[in-house]
């Protein structure tokens, strides 16, 4: 059994490296001025064919999904807050996170109790089972019921209670000794690697060794681990018992195909995706293999309620002349989902709900946000980077009315606090005496960012009567996580939309804007505001990125090399993340690698919690671990850790650095990069620079291909019409 990978949904496929050429160092004064959407300047050979050498370990999703090496942190989880004295924002964050899934567990547990394996199902979980079967045998199916019913609001209080900070929840005991050295002998026994007995303890817990001995096929729980893998596992162990058919197998593996889903934005899958998953993972009966992941609560299915449209018209009125059996409407999917991502979607409607209907309207003077965050719970505005202004404002002036107020954001910039220390309180304005945070207004910047259980934790922790802003760009990558928050709430037409009429200034802002419609236009850049420089192959890419960042772009348009952020479109290959960060270390802080791999001065990027990616500098380095410079804040990053928290960041995913911005861009589009591109890719990447953009352009036709047709799937969730249908349940009580 080999290692698993930690990347599982890379932003683009690795190919094997080429040979690095040597051209001339590219210098923006003498490039182009502005993109050309036939073909790169000087670039007369075909792109290759990048779809030969995509990865097929998980579906693939245009808009890149989760980024798995950011992501593969949540194992570790346990061990976060490590050797650095006081609480560190990461430990906080991680602290705030276990509370909300404390809270998820306790939603769980005022449930009906959990159903014994094998045995008949009752009440609800019956209804849902009932439903797949109903759907199979072609019958109206049953209605099928929420994971639970909604939760009463809270009592708005009187009055603004004194603000206390709560500490961050205590850390889960740590794993003993014992239970790793008892895992990795199951491990060793299995043929498995010795490195996974970690992970294994820490997700399995102190039970671990003997949880595998049952059942092999809990190895998939842990990142990284896949079915072949397991199997293998499985067999080394179980010997003949081990079968394709195996139960715990085919349970494991529906399970593990919802967890993949989820890192490719799905909160959910029909189930005949399901299916078609366990049919290709070699289960006999994928129908069966269903109906006992539903039975042994492994996962839920639901079928949303339709909603009769209000403003449809009488069918009497339009019916056909001749004589026929009547059009039904299609049936809502069935779906499948996670406990998890299904009670946090849930709460997350539940809070929403409960915000709208809580606030106590009111007549604010000033622009069409303004008046509109006066009279509604909740707010929806859209613009780009110029846009963010105006929720500023809107903060600024609720401020001057006496109102509690914070700007939070995914990324701390322009005022706004980071979004991970407003709810682990290490930034913002606290707790109140009920835990809720003490706020009358909360303006949420990059909330295309926020995924479905980060969404439900920030809703959970606002008082009721709280106003709520999101304000974001809709054309960026969505959230790394699972969910499509801020899409879902545009779509589902609950709240005011206030979309911004400021448009992005300059060559920049009219070439990402373009994007954003699906034009690659030329722009007039007589500042050298936006240049391309043509490559042949990725060996070439990695030069030039190299002489624009430590040479060209300084000496051009005198933005330093510390200022200027590479950005590719994934880890591996000979032009990905890993192959510029070597790249360029080497040029701009060569060194040892003293500190696992690091030096002082080395640009880094610092992964505190899954889904999320600081950038920073290493400054020093002692028995604690890693020390940082975050923006200003120091992080200490235990040593313990440095491996899975910390990589080199001089060039970085365009989902890590999504909500960021720096005076230069350098956006590297190596050959093979063609099958990873999408629009919202090139819109999130190009829209990084404020100054300059440089693009090292080698996927030919691709690039404007992308930016024309390449949009990404649809994310399956559920928040949508779980919202629809608690307000029409409110309105008509």
């Amino acid at each position: 059994m080999t290692e698993p990978s930690g990347d599982t949904t890379p932003e683009a496929a690795p190919t094997p490296p080429g040979e690095p050429a040597e051209p001339k160092a590219a210098d923006p004064t003498e490039g182009t001025g502005s993109p050309d959407t036939t073909a790169a300047p000087g670039h007369d050979e075909p792109a290759p064919d990048a779809a030969a050498a995509a990865e097929a370990e998980v579906p693939a999703d245009g808009d890149g999904g989760a980024d798995a090496e950011s992501g593969a942190t949540a194992a570790g989880e346990g061990d976060a807050a490590g050797a650095a004295p006081g609480v560190s924002e990461a430990q906080a964050e991680l602290a705030a996170q276990r509370e909300f899934r404390a809270k998820i567990e306790q939603r769980k547990a005022e449930r009906s109790g959990p159903v014994e394996a094998g045995a008949k199902l009752s009440g609800t979980a019956a209804d849902l089972l009932a439903a797949v079967r109903a759907v199979e045998s072609g019958a109206k199916p049953v209605a099928v019921p929420r994971a639970e019913a909604p939760a009463p609001s809270r009592p708005a209080p009187a009055a603004a209670p004194e603000t206390t900070v709560r500490p961050p929840a205590p850390r889960p005991p740590a794993v003993t000794e014992e239970t790793t050295t008892a895992v990795r002998q199951v491990l060793v026994r299995g043929g498995a690697p010795e490195a996974l007995a970690g992970q294994v303890a820490a997700v399995l817990g102190e039970g671990a060794a003997r949880a595998l001995e049952d059942d092999p096929w809990q190895l998939l729980s842990v990142p990284g681990v896949r079915p072949e893998q397991a199997d293998g596992f499985g067999r080394a162990l179980l010997g003949a018992e081990c079968g394709p058919a195996d139960p715990r197998r085919t349970v494991a593996l529906a399970a593990w195909l919802l967890e993949q889903a989820a890192l490719q934005g799905h909160t959910a899958l029909e189930i005949g995706a399901v299916r078609d998953g366990l049919a290709r993972l070699s289960v006999p009966e994928p129908d069966k293999a269903v109906e006992l992941a539903v039975s042994e609560a492994a996962v839920l299915v639901f079928q949303e309620e339709e909603h009769e449209d209000e403003t449809e018209e009488d069918p009497e009125e339009d019916a056909p002349e001749a004589a026929g059996p009547a059009e039904q409407r299609p049936q809502a999917p069935v779906l499948l989902g996670l406990e998890r991502y299904a009670l946090a979607e849930e709460s997350l409607a539940d809070g929403l709900a409960r915000l709208i209907r809580t606030v106590e309207p009111a007549e604010w003077g000033g622009p069409e946000l303004a008046r509109a965050a006066g009279a509604h719970g909740l707010v929806l505005h859209t613009g780009g980077e110029a846009a963010r202004a105006e929720p500023a404002a809107l903060a600024e002036a609720a401020r001057a009315r006496g109102l509690r107020v914070a700007l939070a954001a995914h990324t701390a910039r322009d005022g706004a606090v980071p979004l991970a220390g407003l709810l682990s309180g290490t930034a913002g304005t606290g707790r109140d005496a009920e835990g809720t945070l003490a706020l009358d207004l909360l303006c949420v910047l990059d909330a295309p960012q926020l995924d479905v259980e980060n969404a439900a934790a920030l809703v959970e922790a606002l008082p009721d009567g709280c106003r709520l802003v999101l304000s974001g760009d809709p054309y960026v990558l969505a959230a790394p996580g699972p969910g499509r928050v801020f899409a879902d709430l545009l779509a589902a037409r609950i709240a005011p939309q206030i979309a911004s009429r400021t448009p992005d200034p300059g060559p920049l802002g009219e070439l990402v804007s373009g994007i954003g419609i699906g034009e690659l236009s030329q722009v007039e850049a007589p500042g050298k505001e936006v240049v391309i420089v043509p490559v042949r192959d990725a060996g070439e890419a990695v030069h030039r990125t190299v002489q624009l960042v430590a040479d060209s772009i300084p000496r051009a348009i005198g933005v330093p090399a510390d200022q200027t952020q590479v950005i590719t479109v994934g880890h591996g290959g000979s032009a990905g993340t890993r192959a510029l960060n070597t790249a360029l270390k080497q040029r701009i802080n060569p060194g040892p690698g003293r500190f696992g791999g690091y030096d002082p001065g080395d640009r880094v990027a610092h992964s505190p919690a899954p889904g999320r990616t600081v950038t920073g500098k290493v400054v020093s380095a002692d028995a604690a671990g890693l020390h940082l410079d975050c923006g200003g804040a120091e992080v200490v990053v235990p040593k313990e850790r440095v491996e899975s928290a910390l990589r080199h960041g001089w060039a970085l995913t365009a989902h890590q650095a999504a909500g960021s911005r720096w005076p230069a861009a350098v956006v590297v589009l190596p050959g093979d990069a063609a099958g990873g591109l999408s629009r919202a890719w090139v819109y999130t990447a190009f829209g990084r620079a404020e100054r300059h953009l440089s693009v090292v352009h080698g996927v030919d036709q691709a690039l404007p291909r992308a930016v024309a047709e390449g949009l990404p799937p649809e994310r399956t969730t559920r928040l949508r019409p779980l919202l629809e249908a608690l307000l029409q349940d409110g309105d008509e009580g």
